[in-house]
């Protein structure tokens, strides 16, 4: 059975050769250099955007966003504590640095909505995310049966809601069964949720 050519550039970024690795590195010295978030042309791995939503049509646009790597870099505490009550080893941000790459890009272009994100290098201070955004207000993508529900306004900040792929997987909503009693509809409703029903009922007037 003969495999497209989405397969064997998929294999290439599973398992690079020589001349790709070569490519790696060549791409990350340019991209040290550049901006945080910069728009794009085209995307890097094409079988990755064109699996998240990503077409090469007008109103699709593409931005390349960096991330610094590590945890919360929390300061040393100066009065006394032992080492195991600093708060500083150990302390992870509750969203994963996916998530926080779209919302960053989001910001930069608010007209925008985020679709997907992919990632495309890192190296040991940064990652970079490659984010699929779309104009919901386009002609073509108006037009566009299968992507104009987007332009519906339950849609808008779609990356801030944790809506996306990597926002859904960032709130746990990929896990289902036994130990994700909590997380449905969210973690915070689910908590709410039990303290209304652990208050106590007003007394009856008579």
């Amino acid at each position: 059975m003969s495999k497209s050519l989405y397969n064997y550039v998929r294999d290439q970024w599973k398992r690079p050769s020589g001349d790709m690795k070569l490519l790696q590195k060549e791409r990350l010295v340019q991209y040290r250099k550049q901006d945080a978030t910069v728009k794009i042309e085209r995307p890097t791995r094409i079988d990755r955007a064109r699996a998240l939503g990503f077409r090469a049509k007008q109103g699709y646009v593409m931005a390349r966003t960096r991330i610094r790597r590590g945890g919360m870099r929390k300061h040393a505490i100066t009065s006394g504590r032992r080492a195991k009550r600093m708060g500083i080893a150990k302390i992870t941000m509750s969203k994963n640095l996916q998530m926080i790459a779209e919302e960053r890009t989001c910001k930069k272009y608010p007209n925008l909505e985020i679709l997907n994100s992919y990632w495309v290098a890192d190296d040991g201070r940064y990652k970079w995310y490659e984010v699929i955004m779309v104009d919901p207000n386009h002609p073509s993508i108006i037009a566009d049966s299968k992507i104009n529900w987007i332009c519906n306004r339950a849609h808008k900040g779609r990356a801030h809601r944790g809506l996306t792929s990597a926002g859904k997987k960032s709130r746990g909503l990929f896990n289902k069964g036994k130990g994700a009693e909590k997380l449905r509809p969210s973690r915070r409703k689910h908590l709410s949720r039990n303290k209304q029903s652990r208050t106590p009922h007003p007394p009856r007037k008579t």
